[in-house]
């Protein structure tokens, strides 16, 4: 005191991990398992809605686009459908609900010294546990269908590796900037249907031309998508010889939006009550 004037000091909330890894793990761990139960809690079919889901959507595209359009010629087109769709899905049902998963949270980001970091990525595991038994179903069917297994069947976790950080980066940012901004959980939808038509969920990337394929193979989901079914489907796939700037291109933005995803959580992370 003695006529000191107090100085006023800004006081941040938790951070992104504010607690440490341990704890962050073990949170993580436990919301996303806890949400996976509730999720299926009181249904009939229970967790056989995350198998029935995507199959019935593959079953309605695949009757629309092997009679109405030319597609029926691609080789082995069924089981690369999908394949798309389950991938395609994991990543669009993820963002999704993580958009609005932080203010859903908000009785304990106000209340609790919680790291911020574990609500999206809860999200995004809760999606791995349905993504898991959807994949087993999809190589169920490759193997119905007649495709004999090869050794760059041993590559997927690459694939799976490269969707999950890019699932989780954007779900970082969506989460993120949707306390604020609101406009952003209706937005997001209209781009997320977008990206299932601007990606090779339906089509091969091949089967495209002129700049509508060039935006295509931009998207940093493309090569994921592309690799899958060279790799698992299709080894004798045919490749685009794009010009090394297309090629550079999605690489670029995959590494971009991660990192942006990544800062853009952690600068909102202390804030985030004041904005709920």
């Amino acid at each position: 005191m003695n006529g000191e004037a107090l100085e006023l000091r800004e006081v941040r909330g938790p951070s992104a991990l504010g607690g440490g890894w341990r704890r962050s793990l073990e949170l993580l761990y436990l919301i996303a398992s806890t949400e996976f139960k509730r999720t299926y809690f009181g249904t009939v079919l229970g967790y056989l809605w995350s198998l029935v889901r995507p199959l019935l959507l593959f079953a309605v595209l695949l009757v629309v686009f092997t009679h109405l359009t030319r597609l029926s010629t691609v080789p082995d087109y069924p089981v690369m459908l999908l394949m798309n769709i389950v991938l395609f899905g994991f990543f669009q049902e993820a963002t999704s609900v993580a958009v609005g998963s932080v203010v859903n949270q908000e009785s304990i980001v106000r209340k609790t010294q919680f790291p911020r970091l574990v609500i999206p990525l809860a999200v995004v595991l809760t999606s791995c546990f349905n993504l898991g038994p959807n994949l087993v179903v999809t190589f169920g069917f490759i193997l119905a269908w007649g495709i004999s297994p090869t050794w760059t069947w041993l590559l997927l976790p690459v694939l799976l590796a490269a969707l999950f950080v890019f699932t989780a980066a954007v779900s970082m940012l969506l989460s993120s900037l949707y306390p604020r901004y609101r406009d952003v959980g209706i937005i997001w939808t209209v781009v997320a249907t977008a990206l299932f038509y601007a990606t090779p969920v339906l089509y091969p990337l091949s089967r495209l031309h002129g700049a509508i394929a060039t935006l295509v193979a931009c998207n940093p989901l493309t090569p994921i998508l592309e690799l899958a079914r060279r790799w698992i489907i299709y080894p004798a796939a045919p490749i685009r010889t794009e010009p090394l700037l297309v090629v550079i291109v999605p690489i670029v933005l995959y590494v971009g939006i991660c990192v942006i995803g990544a800062w853009v959580f952690n600068r909102e992370a202390p804030r985030i009550a004041e904005e709920l």
